[in-house]
């Protein structure tokens, strides 16, 4: 085995990293898979670079029991340093490995925490390891990314190949064949797929929330003087999917302003990768999309941030982690040990001072293939807006797995709301049954983090209160509506 996650975590020289150029089996096998579907843009390839000869070495561990010796010592290595492999390699150099190496010895028990892990895992052996996790190359994936260069799955004793998906019906497809074992989705979309709603119907269910907030509207630059919504009738604008927030965010802010979604403006699906093209190609006079692309138009100076989704709902979902029904009670113990991979890299996302570093890991083109900082502007919060201001936004973007019930609750009633479902619906009960909060907390507990202690809760979306409780009432509530 070759993974470069599984170098030495005591030598500087060797990075543990999955970059650019990177030349371990896996990320060597899955090369002509990744490449499917990447954008060639110039200056994301140039911001990924070229690795360095000595940071893209591998060794070869002879033995199951010698790649998971490895693993625990990286694993151990990279929570002393806050899995930074600069402060890693930093310190590494300036002390000597053997000298840092002891020093860990003597305040650690590397050995018996050894035996310890493997004792436990033996009691939950792994019904597979080797896992393909399909994403949409967009900044919402970054746990399920940033796990993979960073060594999170490695450390729970799996080898995850991320595959990068061109767009959401191709992940709803591959994941209801089963072809990906588990997948990057929109946090409608299990919620459509277990009813049946735009596809056939299996059951999924959804244990993480990846991100909160991240989304915008964005307008062509010859738009800036169309700042009131009332002014956009007859506007193209593109979302990345039907059962999507961001179509259901851009119904409800046009709707709000009263424009009717279906009749006032027109809505077009477009993969996230090729929204700034019909930006600029006049297909489109705007989009509610996910990021970088928001930030992209900005930097290639063909469109302004009108706002963000978090001034339409502050700290509404948008992205998830999900996997089928049938492939969590199939495979328990490995479901279990992704969904910690999971929750780790979320809360380990989340901490703004881990930010610049998860930018310039998740850039190379085997993931986002965009420049560095653009990148960074979406996840540091200060960015460049279009319209010649810097904002300072720092919970533009930010990740928290725990996946509320009222939230399923309120995406079903933007589904029935526009016709997407229709007849009588059991709100809690589906919310419940896919958004699995309960095993969601589990393991958030069971890794030192502290979950909500109740699943439901009410909001205030644009000034207008949700009642989880009253889910008709709240439909009814809208003048606009197709139901």
């Amino acid at each position: 085995m070759t993974y470069k996650s599984l170098n030495d975590p005591f030598n500087p020289d060797l990075s543990l990293r999955h970059e650019a150029g990177c030349t371990c089996s896996r990320c060597t096998a899955d090369r002509d898979t990744r490449e499917e579907g990447q954008l060639p843009l110039a200056a994301g390839a140039a911001a990924a670079g070229t690795a360095p000869e000595s940071l893209i070495q591998t060794e070869t561990l002879a033995s199951e029991e010698a790649v998971m010796d490895r693993a625990i010592e990286s694993a151990v290595v990279r929570s002393v340093f806050g899995h930074s492999e600069i402060s890693r390699r930093s310190f590494l150099g300036l002390l000597g490995s053997g000298t840092a190496a002891a020093l860990l010895g003597s305040v650690f028990p590397m050995e018996a925490a050894k035996a310890a892990i493997k004792e436990t895992m033996s009691t939950g052996k792994l019904e597979k390891t080797k896992l393909d996790v399909g994403f949409v190359p967009i900044t919402c994936a970054t746990p399920i990314i940033m796990a993979h260069p960073m060594g999170f799955y490695e450390r729970y004793g799996l080898d995850v190949s991320v595959i990068k998906t061109a767009g959401w019906a191709v992940a709803r497809d591959k994941s209801l064949s089963m072809e990906y074992d588990a997948a990057h989705m929109l946090t409608p979309m299990p919620l459509a797929m277990s009813m049946g709603a735009g596809s056939t119907a299996k059951p999924f269910i959804m244990p993480a929330v990846e991100n909160i907030n991240g989304q915008a509207i964005v307008l062509h630059n010859d738009h800036k003087d169309k700042r009131d919504p009332r002014q956009w009738k007859g506007f193209k604008f593109g979302v990345p999917f039907e059962y999507s927030m961001h179509n259901f965010l851009l119904r409800y802010y046009v709707a709000e302003h009263g424009l009717d979604p279906d009749t006032d403006i027109q809505i077009r699906v477009v993969p996230p990768p090729e929204m700034v093209a019909n930006l600029r190609a006049g297909n489109l006079d705007g989009y509610l999309s996910p990021d970088p692309f928001n930030q992209r138009a900005v930097w290639e100076k063909v469109g302004f941030i009108h706002t963000l989704t978090k001034d339409i709902w502050e700290g509404h979902p948008c992205c998830a982690f999900a996997c089928s029904q049938e492939f969590a009670e199939t495979h328990p113990n490995t479901y279990g040990a992704l969904l910690r991979s999971i929750i780790d890299a979320t809360h380990y996302s989340a901490k703004p001072e881990n930010r610049k570093e998860i930018a310039e890991a998740i850039a190379p083109k085997n993931y986002l293939n965009q420049p560095v900082p653009v990148i960074e502007q979406v996840l540091t919060g200060r960015f460049a807006d279009g319209l010649g201001n810097v904002q300072n936004v720092p919970d533009r973007i930010d990740f928290d797995p725990f996946p509320w019930h009222s939230m399923g609750v309120w995406i079903l009633t933007q589904m029935k709301r526009w016709g997407y479902i229709k007849g009588d619906v059991n709100y809690q009960q589906i919310a419940e049954e896919v958004y699995v909060a309960g095993e969601t907390a589990k393991v958030m507990k069971e890794l030192g983090y502290e979950p909500p202690a109740k699943t439901y809760e009410n909001y205030t979306i644009m000034g207008k209160e949700f009642d989880y409780t009253r889910p008709e009432e709240y439909i009814n509530s809208f003048a606009i509506r197709r139901s």
